[in-house]
């Protein structure tokens, strides 16, 4: 009974306890939750920290000593201090009346190292990855690192390549990081197909696209390198071709690529529906705008009725309608073109419509993507600014204009709303390439005053230092040669759209029996007129410097020796010593080429004069003129025909005669089949040496060109064959026998080859004069550097 009377006891006691305890206990609990949503602290403790200085985080911290807040406050203050990125771990607690703060500091990055890699430099995978010496190191920072430089092997053709990283504790809380990197091996294109084209063969349109098969040459031109991106572009290639040879209805039904993993190589294979070829049929403008007369604008069309349908020419009338209606005031204007296809004659009619427009206004430009390149040297492409009437039309010339910068991989140019419903902002993203070039090459040359083996190397930016300018150091030379340069050119000076620029040369000629150098330098000024026509300005001085080779020079008296038997009008001039000349010259260009690389259609002129005698010895006037027609004979065969003319005439005038150096000389440009400078006024009495050259030049071209077959397109080889005339005459100098001195044509046919080379344009050619005069010399090959324009 005791101890049930015991055992009862107690149990009453706990029972009474526990009645006691849990209220006060539930109290407790209550009043601190209490505390918690609304506290007070006097002091905020910062623990954890090495690097990053206590303020610093207090800063970041929205809680202020004898503030009240809450346990949504101290969430925010986490939120906000792992949102730096300088930390890997956070806590805050309440300790009394402080608040501690207790973080983990990332690491330090001491350096980013690559290891392994030969085909990708290190410069290119630095400009990939995120983590940068002195920044914070993450495990999520490395992780993206590892698939940008992956990324950046598969640009390259090398999809196989495999990065592993590793993490090398220095202490001091300071890490190194290596990416260990297997560059595998490199995949190439077998086979470029195409399915379902008939009015184009298959090596026509693998010349349109950028994705080429594998040659000899891909090791430096790396154009058949597989990628979707690739792809998506080829097949928008593919669209404008066919887009702007009257077939409206093509399409891409597909396009992919099959790697076969035993040799490493992708088929490309592109499955087309070309569609019919359409012509235009009427085309005609609707104005809705009273003010606006649709017959005054019919003129600006670009399109005409029964010519082949070409989306490019809806798009040039598009941009000459809305830039004429935007003149006349009507700033917000909208042209739109309306197609209707007429089926069973395969015709379009285009019937262009304008309307007032919405008013919309640019509220600002955003740019992004561009780590290198300044802001304003995008932004100052763009016709529009901040506050200027929205205008598409506009927007896509200069997004054409961005690209043609050459400086980035791709652009892109949208539009979102704006704070206001008027107010648009227009984004421009672009991805940066490489800019800087070096170069160093040999070449071989049968032509020019300088024939033979030659070296050149050149170091090139065209984006000097993200402002948009152009810098190159160039110097080469052969046997009896040696050329240097320096060329400086700004696109935009004084906020204009005037490209200024400077050349300084020196070059020196050993020739058989003399010896030149020439030194000099030119400051230009280049406007555009309208987007076809250009203009330069240029202001040019040169000292050029001669003298007799030793085989010319008697040993016993220093001077020339007349056994050398050179003509007395270059005797005259050696004699003269140092000639400088100063000059002012002036270039206007028309230029409607659809392509320079690889021209079809389209024309281009270059006229020039060129005045000397401000200051210096020369005293002259020359002009020339030059123009190149290009057509497309066959879409199908890709075969162009052009045709070209030039003309060019020197004048002295005052009282000094004009030196036999300032004459025209001939050479390949003005007609193929004879030797440079072998034909025109011959001076009978100095032997091989006696063409001077002459005052008035004409000559014309007629050309048709063509692929090899059996030769893949991404060879860059083209075969010619052409027919060439000229006329060299008009000579006056003093103490020559002269003959061949009046308008006595040549001609010459012949077969060409022509290679866009990775050195440059290379051209071949074989031709035989079946019109000439007897003192002319006779060159049959010729080979070197082609100029087109």
């Amino acid at each position: 009974m005791k101890a049930a009377s015991k055992f009862l006891s107690a149990a009453s006691a706990l029972a009474l306890s526990t009645a006691m305890v849990v209220p006060a206990a539930f109290t407790v609990q209550m009043v601190s939750v209490s505390a918690a949503e609304a506290a007070v602290v006097n002091r905020i403790e910062v623990r954890g920290n090495s690097r990053i200085d206590a303020d610093t985080i207090r800063n970041q911290v929205s809680i202020k000593p004898g503030r009240s807040f809450s346990g949504s406050d101290v969430d925010e203050a986490v939120k906000t201090l792992f949102g730096t990125g300088m930390f890997s771990d956070v806590r805050i607690n309440q300790v009394g009346s402080s608040l501690v703060v207790t973080v983990s500091e990332h690491q330090v990055v001491n350096q980013v190292l690559f290891q392994g890699n030969k085909k990708v430099k290190d410069a290119q995978l630095n400009a990939a990855v995120q983590l940068q010496p002195r920044g914070a190191y993450s495990q999520a920072a490395v992780d993206a690192d590892v698939e940008a430089i992956q990324d950046a092997y598969r640009r390259v053709g090398r999809e196989e390549a495999t990065v592993t990283s590793q993490v090398v504790d220095l202490g001091d809380n300071r890490v190194n990081v290596v990416y260990n990197i297997n560059e595998g091996g490199r995949t190439k294109i077998a086979a470029v197909n195409f399915v379902g084209n008939q009015a184009f063969s298959r090596g026509r349109l693998a010349d349109v696209i950028n994705t080429k098969r594998s040659n000899f040459m891909s090791f430096m031109l790396r154009d058949d390198v597989y990628s979707e991106d690739k792809l998506r572009a080829d097949e928008e290639l593919l669209r404008r071709f066919y887009y702007n040879r009257g077939y409206a209805d093509f399409q891409v039904l597909s396009s992919f690529g099959e790697l076969d993993e035993a040799s490493n190589k992708y088929t490309v294979t592109f499955t087309i529906d070309e569609g019919p070829r359409y012509t235009f049929g009427d085309v005609s403008v609707d104005s809705s705008i009273p003010e606006i007369e649709a017959a005054s604008l019919q003129s600006q069309l670009q399109s005409r009725a029964g010519a082949v349908y070409s989306a490019k020419a809806v798009e040039d009338s598009l941009i000459a309608l809305t830039e004429t209606v935007a003149e006349r005031g009507y700033a917000f204007a909208q042209v739109t073109p309306r197609g209707d296809r007429d089926f069973e004659n395969r015709t379009i009619s285009v019937v262009y419509t304008v309307d007032q427009g919405a008013k919309a206004y640019i509220e600002r430009i955003e740019i992004r993507g561009n780590s290198r390149t300044r802001d304003y040297v995008i932004r100052r492409e763009f016709d529009l600014s901040e506050g200027d009437a929205f205008n598409q039309v506009l927007v896509q010339r200069a997004k054409k204009r961005i690209e043609g910068l050459n400086y980035f991989e791709r652009v892109e140019v949208s539009t979102v709303p704006g704070a206001e419903p008027d107010q648009v902002v227009l984004v421009v993203d672009v991805v940066e390439k490489s800019t800087g070039e070096f170069s160093i090459g040999a070449g071989y040359s049968t032509g020019g005053d300088t024939p033979g083996a030659s070296v050149q190397g050149s170091v090139t930016e065209r984006n000097f230092l993200g402002r948009g300018q152009f810098i190159r150091l160039s110097a080469g030379g052969g046997k009896d040669s040696r050329d240097f340069m320096v060329s400086f050119t700004e696109p935009y000076f004084l906020g204009r759209r005037i490209a200024a620029g400077f050349d300084i040369f020196k070059s020196t000629r050993e020739y058989k029996r003399y010896e030149s150098e020439v030194t000099g330098a030119t400051v230009r000024f280049g406007l555009p007129i309208t987007d076809n026509i250009s203009t330069q300005l240029a202001y040019n001085y040169s000292q050029e410097k001669y003298d007799y080779r030793d085989n010319c020079v008697d040993d016993t008296t220093g001077l020339y020796d007349p056994a050398c038997g050179l003509p007395k009008a270059i005797q005259d001039a050696v004699d003269f010593g140092t000639w400088e000349k100063s000059s002012v010259s002036a270039n206007l260009v028309y230029n409607t080429i659809d392509d320079m690389k690889s021209p079809h259609y389209g024309f281009y002129a270059n006229l020039g004069a060129e005045v000397a005698g401000l200051g210096g010895d020369a005293k002259f006037v020359k002009f020339t003129a030059r123009g190149t027609a290009y057509h497309t004979l066959s879409d199908e065969m890709d075969i162009v025909g052009l045709v070209t003319v030039g003309a060019g005439h020197v004048q002295s005038y005052g009282d000094r005669e004009l030196r036999v150096f300032d004459h025209f000389k001939s050479n390949d440009r003005i007609i193929r089949g004879f030797d440079y400078n072998g034909i025109g006024p011959y001076d009978i009495g100095a032997g091989n040496d006696g063409h001077l050259g002459g005052t008035t030049y004409f000559h014309a071209t007629a050309e048709a060109q063509f692929p090899l077959p059996a030769i893949p397109e991404s060879f860059g080889l083209r075969g010619a064959v052409f027919a060439d005339a000229a006329t060299l005459y008009g000579n006056k100098t003093t103490g020559a026998t002269l003959v061949s001195t009046d308008m006595e044509w040549r001609a010459s046919v012949g077969v060409g080859l022509t290679w866009d080379s990775p050195f440059g344009p290379l051209r071949l050619d074989y031709a035989v004069p079946v019109a000439k005069e007897s003192t002319d010399r006779v060159q049959e090959f010729n080979f070197g550097m082609s100029t087109r324009f």
